[in-house]
Parts: structure tokens; C-alpha cells; sequence
């Protein structure tokens, strides 16, 4: 298990330019952002049990970041375009 944060300009390191424009003009991709960090974090926090928590929990906000994830790079890709 990686106790590596994920954060976005490291999963998305070619796009750290489109990510800070469209946090600061587009609502929505802000609030992903937003919600992706604080997500993230927690996992963060539970893999290096600074806050443990229950396997099951933990999965569920892994599969959430994902989705976030997923939502934040389709967004990137439809900026591109």
C-alpha cells in the first residue's frame, strides 16, 4: 500500500496549467477539485494512521477519489478540445 498522496498536479502533472485555469473559471471543476483534495487527505491520513479506519471505509473513499478522478480528467480532456 502506497502512503503517497495523490495529488492532482502529480497525476496530472502535463495539465497543472488547465487545472489552475479552470479552478478559477469553472464552478463546478473547482468544486471537484475541492472535494478530490478532501477526499484524498483522509486517505492520506487513515494510510499512515494518523486517523485509522475500517478497510471497508477506506476502500469507499478510494473508489470516490476515483470517480472524482475520473470526472476531473474528462473535464481536462473536454478543455483540450
Amino acid at each position: 500500500m502506497s502512503h503517497v498522496a495523490h495529488e492532482l498536479t502529480e497525476e496530472f502533472p502535463e495539465k497543472k496549467e488547465e487545472i489552475q485555469k479552470l479552478n478559477q473559471s469553472n464552478a463546478h471543476f473547482a468544486k471537484l477539485t475541492d472535494e478530490y483534495h478532501t477526499v484524498n487527505r483522509e486517505i492520506h491520513r487513515i494510510e499512515t494512521n494518523i486517523e485509522p479506519a475500517d478497510e471497508g471505509y477506506e476502500k469507499q473513499l478510494r473508489r470516490q477519489r476515483l470517480a472524482l478522478k475520473d470526472e476531473i480528467n474528462l473535464m481536462l480532456n473536454q478543455a483540450d478540445a
